[in-house]
């Protein structure tokens, strides 16, 4: 990992530095536009986001088991370890798994609150038993936990310029729009794992279900009726996005860079799909390289260009806590 990120961050403990050292290569490994966003932080910011995506991939490891070694049950088991050591660290800084050693310690440095953890726990546990969701409200539920609480952890660490529970909806959307471009990408190996989070109710309207997708998938062949559907999913989603963009101008000057190329690349796998023909269940639809250069070449240039501006003095950035409910907020 970065000495400078972990330097900066204040993080001095050989074992808390290797535990955060973990969560960075997770992050860059699985996450690659996010980490590449990630890296416009300011140094002493990174950690912290490198600690919450961390412990959101192993949780969410688990409960994929793209090999399908483990049976639900032993899924479920191992979730409940994880949590059960997540409460144990919350509690006393600790933790067996360095995951959580590095979440617990941000969660006490940024006061995070506790009962998104176990709103996210939640939805992951969910996705052991439940296959698909009948009504978007229903998958909009199911994201409260999954994606949402992950924009709302976020809020402490980035920071705000309006008191938190004003910036709180728009940073819950943002969440809930990254992870519902994440299901339109990987509508296909969602349906090899048994899931659909495309809602019913929209594939229905489009004379879709589950049989087609899964004939289509195995088949490699296009129907008219899936297309139509996924278009619809991506207008859903496009809204969505609008719904979290106002957000960023409530952060701290320093990180919405981040969260502006971030929200950018993201938005762009949606034009991926489109320019691909919405093949997703064929193939995922992936930002050429160049795009995202483009892209994070143009945060670095908003940075450059925050630091040159006067500096202003308007007081500290407001941190008050936000209850684990603010994500809710529809």
């Amino acid at each position: 990992m970065n000495r400078r990120e972990l330097d900066a961050a204040g993080i001095t403990c050989p074992s808390l530095r290797a535990a955060y050292t973990r969560c960075r290569r997770l992050n860059a490994r699985h996450g690659r536009t996010y980490f590449l966003a990630t890296r416009l932080l300011p140094l002493e910011r990174r950690c912290a986001v490198h600690a919450l995506y961390g412990f959101a991939r192993w949780a969410d490891d688990i409960v994929d088991d793209l090999d399908r070694r483990q049976p639900p049950a032993e899924r479920d088991r191992l979730l409940r370890l994880l949590e059960s050591d997540l409460a144990h660290g919350l509690r006393t800084g600790g933790g067996d798994e360095p995951v959580v050693r590095a979440v617990a310690d941000t969660a006490q440095r940024h006061a995070i609150d506790h009962g998104l953890f176990a709103d996210f726990l939640a939805s992951m546990r969910s996705d052991l038993s439940v296959t698909d969701y009948p009504t978007y409200a229903d998958l909009r539920a199911y994201m409260h936990g999954s994606a949402a609480v992950i924009g709302l952890q976020m809020l402490p660490v980035l920071g705000t310029v309006v008191d938190r529970e004003e910036a709180a909806p728009h940073a819950a959307a943002l969440g809930v729009a990254f992870q519902l471009t994440n299901f339109l990408r990987d509508v296909g190996e969602d349906l090899d794992r048994g899931r659909v989070y495309l809602p019913a109710d929209l594939l229905a309207a489009h004379g879709v279900e589950r049989p087609l997708l899964e004939w289509s998938r195995r088949s490699g062949r296009h129907d008219p009726r899936i297309r139509a559907a996924l278009v619809e999913a991506e207008e859903v989603t496009r809204a969505v996005y609008r719904e979290a963009e106002p957000g960023i101008a409530l952060l701290e000057p320093r990180v919405r860079p981040c969260i502006r190329t971030a929200f950018t690349l993201y938005q762009g796998i949606l034009d991926a799909i489109a320019d691909d023909g919405y093949a997703v269940l064929h193939r995922r639809a992936v930002v050429p390289r160049g795009r995202r250069a483009t892209v994070a070449a143009g945060g670095i240039a908003r940075i450059l260009a925050a630091r040159m501006r006067p500096r202003r003095h308007p007081g500290p950035p407001v941190s008050h806590p936000v209850s684990g409910t603010e994500g809710a907020r529809r």
